[in-house]
């Protein structure tokens, strides 16, 4: 067994640093944080906190708990093949690889290479990132491969592409933000979804700095009560008019950077005109905001930038709409009228949301990329990993299907009706969850990479189990574009494998041109010259300077320091200049107060009310538990504190209702229906319920959200759907599956 190892926590991009110690190497006193309980045996790992720039010690309670889950009962640990009679019965490997070969063979006999698909995962390290790009493109033959960062950061990056010209969701080193004096944060609850990041807030909290756009009273919004902070409540969906109000007043009250603006931008006319119908007392009337905090606003973030720095961040709450890229880029917008990007005390950034949500999004996952975040309609980039991979250009398909449109169409003609799916739980985590669930009933075969029985994973015909994080080796690129080393703290189980041996293996299995290699520092030697003279230049990047400590910032030439900041000199545009862009609100639907019991779309449930609000749903995360919940419900001490979906409701629309605290409720659309409890709070606007995402089956969230997407983007609907709340009056109980149990 290895010894303590030096690693990065496996959930959120913040890449915590912690070391993972052996528990039979330390007396029961010693072990630092608190102490991980599995249900049945003792831990094999004990987490410490490490200092590190992101976390500087510090755990939140998913990383404190995180190595619960590698001697979890319910871990996979040898292949799994579902019978006639959908029972899964293990397998050998050897017969595993030539059913899963198989099931390819048939499939592109039948519907050609396309109809064989790959769903990635923001979760991989880098090497599985950009070895399942080459593998889809190579081995299947296939362009259809996407991934899960479709659904978190991809409007974010289209207008950091548009806007830059490269797309790094911190263009500086989160300890910038220390020194700021004045913080906006747009749709980010950091102080539940990565809660060592709220110290580098301190400074801007503490002297009334803090600025949060939330329609939540989050827990991050609270901290605005610290020092004189501005909590902006506004309507869900209209944050893109809020920041063209606040672009307005920096425009018409004199605030912006003039000499920037000429000579680091191009654009701003266009700009400045659309934005002119926007003047405050108009967006208060569109946005529930008050005029006078859309003004205060916007003079504080000017204000700012000679007190000590200013950045605006912004997350999925504003980005995870239809117009999710250009609510992004007015963001954008904002940032460049006040001078923020590129100066060296102020900035803008959007928050990563996936452990390697940045380095999983560079190298080869998405649907119209290859390998250094290059297009793959460029000829030249093209003919550039054509060469590293040794084979002649023509085999590298072209551009596939997002995410959701590659969802839509499982086991539909000329659709993929041969799945495999990676670091991914798309039943629980896709919107429109149900048609999702329906897809994959029609495939003609789904093979799932897991370590747990998701409820994707359950519904494959061939499971094959994979190493968890402190088992395995690689690197990963955190939200400030930093690459990590994770290194291995155990021997994996016997049966498990890595997806790298997977690929290999099947690669060879499929005749595939090319080399595919298990080791993962092999594969990082390729990535880097893959990745040579792209926007994500990892080239002058090795295991070797990682393993000593040095920072590692991409873009990295071979022969550089690597890029801590970004956009010092110039953007990366041909010109060298970022590009305004002007963006336009569109139509909102604006939910009825009440529809009828047997209206289109409400559904009932037992014995219901004689009438249902109609509401906004807005979803997201809560502290103890991690996208689609797969791993934290199965831990113990994170499952007891949140064990069940609850619908956060205003105490006033609960009062319409007839709903108290604990009453179980219906939230219910065309899409489906989800059944939970009730949970009363003055934190949520009157009109608009929150439901998290974590959990599945009744109480999946994403039952609810439309497919409907970002034109730019590929972007799902996730923060405005219209749903009917209504209570469910007879006797009933919401069974919660118990993930501890769940083989």
């Amino acid at each position: 067994m290895p010894g303590s190892a030096d690693t990065h926590c496996p959930y959120c991009a913040l890449q915590c640093a912690m070391t993972l110690i052996p528990t039979a190497d330390l007396a029961p006193a010693s072990a630092p944080g608190p102490a991980p309980v599995s249900p049945t045996a003792a831990p094999l790992l004990t987490v410490a906190g490490r200092d590190f720039p992101t976390n500087r010690g510090g755990l939140c309670r998913k990383g404190w708990t995180s190595a619960t889950l590698i001697n979890h009962p319910g871990r996979i640990t040898e292949p799994l093949l579902k019978g006639p009679d959908g029972v899964h019965r293990p397998i050998s490997w050897e017969q595993a690889l030539a059913t899963a070969a198989a099931a390819v063979r048939s499939t592109r006999a039948r519907h050609g290479a396309d109809g064989v698909g790959v769903f990635g995962g923001g979760g991989l390290t880098n090497e599985k990132a950009y070895m399942l790009g080459k593998f889809a493109r190579l081995a299947l033959g296939t362009s259809r491969i996407d991934y899960n960062g479709r659904f978190c950061m991809s409007s974010a990056a289209a207008a950091g592409m548009r806007a830059f010209g490269v797309d790094r969701g911190l263009p500086f080193p989160l300890e910038a933000l220390d020194a700021a004096s004045t913080i906006m944060l747009l749709g980010s609850n950091v102080a539940e979804t990565m809660p060592p990041f709220v110290k580098h807030l301190k400074g801007a909290r503490d002297t009334g700095g803090l600025i949060v756009v939330d329609p939540r009273r989050s827990a991050t919004a609270d901290f605005t009560s610290d020092g004189g902070g501005l909590h902006l409540q506004p309507l869900p969906g209209t944050d893109l008019t809020l920041l063209l109000g606040l672009s307005h007043v920096v425009i018409a009250e004199n605030l912006a950077d003039a000499a920037y603006i000429a000579d680091r931008t191009s654009g701003y006319a266009a700009v400045a005109r659309s934005v002119t119908t926007f003047w405050p007392e108009r967006v208060q009337s569109l946005t529930g905001v008050p005029a006078h905090l859309i003004r205060e606003t916007a003079r504080r973030l000017a204000a700012g930038i000679t007190r000590g720095g200013t950045y605006i961040l912004t997350g999925r709450g504003v980005e995870q709409h239809v117009d999710g890229t250009d609510t992004a880029t007015a963001a954008i917008n904002l940032s460049l009228l006040l001078g923020l990007p590129g100066s060296a005390t102020s900035g803008y950034g959007t928050l990563t949301g996936q452990g390697n949500g940045q380095g999983g999004r560079e190298h080869g996952q998405k649907a119209d990329q290859l390998p250094g975040y290059r297009k793959i309609t460029d000829p030249a980039a093209r003919a550039h990993v054509a060469g590293v991979w040794g084979v002649p250009e023509s085999l590298i398909p072209g551009p596939g299907l997002p995410a959701v449109q590659l969802l839509k169409s499982l086991g539909q003609p000329g659709g993929v009706h041969c799945l495999f799916v990676h670091a991914s739980n798309i039943a629980v985590a896709s919107p429109d969850a149900n048609a999702v669930i329906a897809g994959l009933k029609s495939l003609d075969f789904l093979v799932v990479c897991d370590f747990f029985m998701s409820e994707t994973a359950a519904m494959a015909n061939l499971i094959l189990p994979v190493l968890q994080w402190a088992e395995e080796e690689g690197t990963l690129t955190n939200l400030e574009g930093r690459v990590l080393r994770r290194r291995r703290a155990l021997t994996p189980p016997a049966g498990a494998r890595s997806e790298l041996w997977i690929m290999a293996r099947l690669a060879e299995a499929l005749d595939a041109p090319s080399t595919y290699s298990e080791d993962p520092e092999t594969v990082f030697e390729e990535l880097r010259l893959a990745s040579a003279g792209g926007l994500a230049d990892y080239s002058g990047i090795s295991y070797a300077m990682l393993d000593r400590g040095e920072a590692a910032y991409w873009p990295y030439p071979a022969g550089s320091t690597g890029t801590p900041r970004l956009f010092t000199e110039r953007f990366a545009h041909a010109d060298g200049k970022a590009v305004l862009t002007p963006v336009t609100p569109r139509r909102r639907r604006t939910p009825e107060a009440t529809v009828a019991p047997d209206a289109p779309g409400a559904v009932r449930t037992g014995a219901a009310s004689p009438t249902a609000k109609a509401m906004t749903l807005i979803t997201g995360r809560l502290l103890e538990h991690y996208q689609s919940g797969a791993q934290t419900r199965r831990v113990a001490e994170l499952l007891a504190t949140k064990p069940e979906a609850m619908l956060q409701i205003h105490p006033a629309a609960a009062a319409a209702l007839n709903l108290t605290e604990g009453d179980l409720v219906s939230v219910a659309n065309e899409r489906g229906e989800v059944v939970c409890r009730a949970e009363l709070s003055t934190a949520i606007r009157p009109e608009t319920v929150f439901l998290p995402f974590h959990f599945a089956e009744l109480q999946s969230a994403n039952r609810l959200t439309e497919a409907a997407t970002d034109p730019l983007s590929g972007m799902p609907e996730f923060k405005f759907n219209t749903v009917w709340v209504r209570p469910v009056a007879a006797p009933q109980t919401v069974t919660v599956p118990d993930m501890l149990e769940i083989p």
